[in-house]
């Protein structure tokens, strides 16, 4: 049977009190709408549909990228009016849907599987619950048995009604067809005066229809309403992103003050020491040993690395096998080359260091003219000696040299050592004399 998903991400979000949208603040270095749609994209949806409302514009300007369309919900009356808005985008489609939310990141693609099964199963509607430790106000599911008679939202409950722990997740699976019917026959005589989805089990029962609930755990619909629940959802991530990488062969020498993003992937018998921290789009392949304190994002770390302490690697860095990054190196859109070594207190930025390469202390690559950017080339097994300015565009060629202190210029044959430095003279006692001089003043002045 197709499927077909519609995500809701109209709301403000006033508990954040943000200028933001609700949706696209982060986790993991990605908007909890990307996580949503991530979940739902594990059952290779026919249609995608995503609806907005507060700040819309930037809601789709964040999907870019994604197979979606976009429908906007310009008042917000309630779930049901807001599902009710994707109907003509879902214009001919023929299968289930299922309904997600664009600020509860954390459904897993087993769940959506074991609703869709649900439904293969002979229900008409199936909704998601989940057994809370302190139900609040969240809405209550009145069952028979297995079956779902209808869903009470907390302010319209009765004392009895709360006193129930199943609760519901919003989440929902239902026939295109019968959806939409169904939502042409709510209401909103209720207390808020909306248009409520969760009457759509209560609809069904009433046509002699069935309506099921599918189960999870509560952490796995954490929804985000304030801050506290953006740093919740945050530490749930980093706690099984930890688990998820310890369980495929990664040491983590102290998992807890090392933070991930939502994409990091890291290859078996690699090492993470303490305090790491990685932005997005981030491969590390096996064997490689990440030292405290450094920050990767954007960059392609080969196996056999040793990157840090103190490190930090920018989007556009690729290391390949046994390169060695050293204490407050600092590489963007390099390619470093086999066995290159950058080991301490430099910048190499818009480059290529070749195989075996040694770039020593304090050199940058003088990358920047204020209007454009330029690129510098280092040949294999070349030396640059340490305190070294490469103002590019500039070659280093194979096996060339340069001293130390030196602002390379121009163009170094293969081979060749370039000094590009000033003579020293020494001037005869003048150090003593200037002191002296110095020593003095500053006695008159405090007499």
């Amino acid at each position: 049977m197709p499927t077909a998903l519609i995500v809701l991400a109209a709301g403000q979000g006033s508990r954040l009190k943000s200028d933001m949208p609700k949706v696209l603040h982060e986790v993991a270095h990605a908007p909890l709408l990307h996580h949503a749609l991530r979940a739902g994209e594990s059952l290779s949806p026919e249609r995608t549909v995503v609806v907005v409302g507060h700040e819309g514009d930037r809601v789709a300007a964040a999907l870019d990228g994604w197979d979606a369309v976009i429908v906007p919900q310009d008042a917000q009356l309630g779930t049901g009016h807001a599902v009710a808005q994707a109907r003509g985008a879902l214009e001919g489609f023929e299968g289930d849907v299922i309904v997600l939310y664009g600020d509860t990141p954390f459904i897993r693609p087993e769940t959506l599987e074991a609703m869709l099964a649900a439904r293969g199963g002979g229900a008409d509607v199936v909704v998601l619950g989940f057994e809370a430790a302190d139900p609040g106000r969240y809405g209550r599911l009145v069952t028979d048995g297995d079956r779902l008679e209808r869903i009470v939202e907390f302010k319209d409950a009765t004392e009895a009604e709360r006193a129930i722990r199943l609760c519901n997740s919003g989440v929902m699976a239902c026939d295109a067809g019968l959806m939409f019917d169904l939502l042409d026959q709510i209401g909103n005589d209720n207390a808020a005066g909306e248009y409520y989805l969760t009457d759509l089990p209560g609809l069904a029962r009433a046509a002699r229809l069935s309506a099921r609930v599918v189960t999870c755990t509560e952490a796995e619909t954490l929804g985000v309403n304030t801050r506290a629940d953006l740093a919740a959802a945050e530490a749930a991530f980093q706690a099984a992103k930890r688990a998820e990488m310890m369980d495929e062969g990664v040491t983590l020498t102290a998992p807890e003050t090392v933070f991930f993003a939502h994409d990091t992937y890291v290859g078996r018998d690699v090492v993470i020491e303490p305090h790491v921290v990685f932005g997005p789009e981030v491969t590390i392949e096996s064997g490689a040993l990440i030292r405290a304190f450094s920050h990767l994002e954007g960059c392609h770390v080969s196996e056999a690395c040793v990157i840090g302490p103190y490190a930090r690697l920018r989007p556009g860095a690729e290391l390949d096998r046994g390169v060695r990054v050293g204490n407050f190196v600092e590489v963007k859109a390099a390619q470093v080359h086999e066995g290159a070594k950058i080991n301490h207190l430099s910048y190499v930025g818009d480059a290529e260091v070749g195989a075996r390469a040694n770039i020593g202390a304090g050199t940058i690559t003088c990358n920047y003219d204020g209007v454009f950017k330029h690129r510098t080339v280092i040949g294999a097994d070349a030396f640059i000696g340490s305190n070294t300015s490469l103002v590019a565009p500039v070659r280093v060629g194979d096996g060339a040299m340069t001293g130390s202190g030196s602002v390379v210029t121009t163009d170094v044959p293969d081979g060749d050592l370039a000094l590009a430095r000033a003579k020293q003279v020494n001037k005869d006692g003048l150090a003593t004399r200037l002191m002296s001089k110095l020593r003095a003043a500053k006695a008159r002045k405090t007499n």
